[in-house]
C-alpha cells in the first residue's frame, strides 16, 4: 500500500465557471487556470499519481500544452485512473478538503463524490468530500481563490502481484 498527497490553489476570477469536483457549482466567479481549473480534481489527480510514484499533473498534462487548454480536469482524472490499472494499481481510497469562503460547497459534496468514483470506477464509499473555510485568513479567507488538498491511499491489484511473483 502506498499513499500519496495532493494540493491545488487557483485564483478566482470574474467570466469562469467554477468546477469542482467535475460539478458546475453556481457562483459568480470561477477558477482561473489553464484547463477547467477544478481545484479538487487536481489535488486528487497528483495524490494519485504521488501514491503511484508516477510524478505529478504538471508532468502528464503540462500547461504549455494547447491541447489541455480549457479541458474537463474529468477527462484528466480519468486518464490517470486508467494510467493506475495499467500499472497495476487499485485505487483504495480518496479523501479530499476543499477551503473555499464562498459559495456554500455542501449541497454539492454528494454529486462531487459520485462524478469522482463514476469517473474512477471505484465505489462511492471510497472516495470522501469535505469542504471548509479559512476563516477570513489569507488569499483564500478573502476570497480570492480556492484549494484542495487530497490524499491517496493505493495497492498493487492481487493479479498484478501475483504476475511479479512468477517472473
Amino acid at each position: 500500500m502506498r499513499v500519496g498527497i495532493g494540493y491545488d490553489v487557483h485564483p478566482l476570477a470574474r467570466g469562469r465557471r467554477l468546477v469542482l469536483g467535475g460539478i458546475d457549482v453556481p457562483f459568480d466567479k470561477g477558477l482561473d487556470g489553464h484547463s477547467d481549473a477544478d481545484v479538487l480534481v487536481h489535488a486528487i489527480i497528483d495524490a494519485l499519481l504521488g501514491a503511484a510514484g508516477l510524478g505529478d499533473i504538471g508532468t502528464h498534462f503540462p500547461s504549455s500544452e494547447p491541447e489541455y487548454e480549457d479541458i474537463s480536469s474529468v477527462t484528466l482524472l480519468r486518464q490517470v485512473g486508467s494510467l493506475l490499472q495499467t500499472d497495476g494499481w487499485q485505487i483504495e481510497n480518496i479523501d479530499a478538503t476543499i477551503v473555499a469562503e464562498q459559495p456554500q460547497l455542501s449541497p454539492f459534496i454528494h454529486q462531487m463524490q459520485q462524478r469522482i468514483s463514476e469517473t474512477l470506477g471505484i465505489s462511492q464509499e471510497k472516495v470522501g468530500v469535505k469542504s471548509t473555510t479559512s476563516k477570513g485568513l489569507g488569499f483564500v479567507g478573502k476570497g480570492e481563490g480556492i484549494a484542495a488538498h487530497a490524499v491517496a491511499l493505493v495497492e498493487k491489484s492481487e493479479r498484478w502481484r501475483k504476475s511479479a511473483e512468477e517472473e
